[in-house]
């Protein structure tokens, strides 16, 4: 019986030496999957923050709705009980085509490279990313169909209006590309007449329109410029032709997948134009950077002032005196 005995106690402590070892085992395992597991996460979310960094658009896209969501809850918290009778007057002016009038378009319905302009001119001017995507849009398409680089049409606009629709100068120019309107009320007829001239679309297409003849007139980009602004019979244009060519290698640089801050400011002007007025032909007018960088009308981008540059001015601060030469192209 004690022989018996001592063979049973050792069966049961060999099982539970087995059970230990298979417990510890498993254990084992389990610590040791969770940690790959966690590292995987980690690996993951480290790739996922370097792409997100590295998109302006889908980080702009993120904190978009991460600033809705917030802004709800906040609503949802302060929400008072309104006026049954307020709704009603709202919903008998309902008008749900509203949207058909609206300039707006999705940035993240866009190619990456207008999606980057439109993000970064959206922050540069503080105005909302949709209506200057839908203006990118147009930009790249009319300008495909009259032969002007985009980011020239988009950098004309930074300018001259810094893209309110609605701003106007002391003489008349009206909307985004501040075109005399009472003067090319011919071009706004085919849009219905002259309050066209503030729908931001069609004061692109027209704006895109008089630039051409000016570009054409002047047989230069340099010298268009100088008749857009109303400074052809002027001995320089006060800058206006510098300020616009910089802002648009800027924009070149964006496009380009660069860097650029969006309060980098456009750098003093020089002599450059001056000494060596170099005049680019009209089928020049999308020449690349370097090209125009080369041509001496604009500073080369390694030298543009860093980020401690003030913000982009208004547009009361860059509207140009003009119109003139608008004037004489009626006539």
């Amino acid at each position: 019986m004690t022989a018996v005995k001592r063979d049973v106690n050792g069966l049961v402590s060999s099982a539970r030496a087995g059970v230990s070892l298979f417990v510890l085992d498993v254990v084992t395992g389990l610590r040791q999957v969770s940690h790959n597991a966690l590292a995987l996460l980690g690996l993951a979310a480290v790739a996922l923050v370097v792409f997100v960094a590295g998109r302006d658009d889908v980080r702009h896209g993120l904190e978009s709705r991460v600033l809705g969501w917030l802004i709800d809850r906040a609503t949802a918290r302060t929400q008072v009980e309104v006026d049954p009778k307020l709704n009603d007057v709202l919903l008998a002016m309902a008008e749900p085509e509203a949207i058909q009038r609206a300039t707006a378009a999705d940035p993240a319905g866009l190619n990456r490279q207008q999606a980057a302009v439109a993000i970064w001119l959206s922050r540069r001017y503080s105005v909302a990313p949709e209506p200057v995507s839908r203006l990118v849009q147009e930009a790249w398409e009319v300008g495909h169909r009259a032969g002007v680089e985009p980011t020239l049409i988009l950098s004309i606009m930074a300018i001259e209006s810094s893209f309110n629709p609605f701003a106007q100068s002391h003489v008349g120019a009206q909307g985004l590309m501040q075109v005399m309107t009472r003067i090319h009320h011919d071009k706004y007829q085919i849009f219905g007449g002259q309050n066209a001239a503030f729908d931001p679309v069609t004061n692109l297409r027209v704006g895109v329109q008089v630039l051409k003849e000016c570009i054409q007139r002047a047989g230069s980009l340099e010298g268009g410029l100088k008749y857009y602004v109303g400074a052809a019979n002027m001995a320089d244009d006060g800058g206006y032709a510098y300020r616009v060519l910089a802002e648009q290698a800027f924009l070149r640089q964006v496009v380009a997948g660069q860097k650029v801050p969006v309060n980098v400011s456009v750098p003093q002007q020089t002599m450059v134009q001056a000494e060596s007025p170099s005049r680019i032909q009209p089928a020049a007018v999308s020449a690349t950077p370097e090209a125009a960088v080369q041509g001496g009308l604009v500073a080369p981008a390694v030298v543009i002032p860093p980020a401690a540059m003030p913000t982009a001015p208004a547009a009361s601060d860059t509207a140009p005196v003009r119109r003139a030469e608008q004037v004489a192209m009626a006539h």
